[in-house]
């Protein structure tokens, strides 16, 4: 089994507000819920980039050991 994200969408007068439940800070909105879909993907990807960065300037001149991992259950 794979792990998954929740995607929570929420109609507005707007259109849509959307994020996802355990990333914080991935949120976004849209006209419309495919709109929204699109933006939230893109939101997911930036969070992560910009955690990356984070993390990586924090270790940064530390002894670590740095490994991708894929994640499944």
């Amino acid at each position: 089994m794979e792990i998954t994200l929740t995607a929570v969408f929420q109609k507005v007068p707007s259109g849509y507000i959307g994020f996802v439940e355990e990333l914080p800070g991935a949120n976004t909105q849209g006209a419309t819920l495919e709109e929204a879909r699109s933006n939230l993907e893109e939101a997911i990807v930036l969070v992560l980039e910009a955690n990356r960065t984070i993390e990586e300037e924090r270790i940064q001149d530390t002894d670590v050991i740095r490994e991708q991992m894929v994640m499944s259950t």
